[in-house]
């Protein structure tokens, strides 16, 4: 599995299917289902794929619980498909949101990240198109 990580618009898209020569086969987060993730070679919007599950109930809005369920579902995703690459922006870094459930998503997405980056081979931070690599 890979990760690549940055800030909004920063060409992480671009950079994972140029360095993975992966043109097909993306699945996006602000719209795919669970599935697409088992079968996908990439995801992008990784984030916003965070948001809905949280926005559906799929994720608990318990704070205790965020550990387990991120662990959980990262180990999950890992086993199902370990060739993924996942494309996510950073959410933790800037003001953090009033609302609480902008709180939920951003803690959460944090939570899976990190999980999924233990597990990852390789994980890449993307600033301005250009990826530095930190595992």
């Amino acid at each position: 599995m890979k990760l690549i990580i940055g800030g909004a618009c920063q060409g992480k898209l671009t950079y994972a299917k140029e360095t993975y020569h992966i043109t097909d086969g993306w699945a996006d987060g602000r719209s795919c289902s669970r599935k697409d993730l088992s079968s996908c070679r990439g995801i992008h919007h990784f984030h916003e794929y965070i948001r809905r599950m949280i926005l559906s109930g799929e994720q608990s809005a318990a704070l205790a619980d965020l550990e387990r369920q991120a662990g959980e579902f990262a180990r999950t995703l890992a086993q199902e498909n370990p060739e993924l690459v996942i494309v996510s922006d950073e959410l933790g870094y800037g003001i953090v949101p009033v609302e609480k459930t902008d709180r939920l998503w951003r803690e959460l997405t944090g939570r899976i990240c990190t999980c999924l980056a233990a597990q990852a081979d390789e994980v890449v931070r993307v600033v301005c198109g250009i990826g530095i690599r930190i595992k």
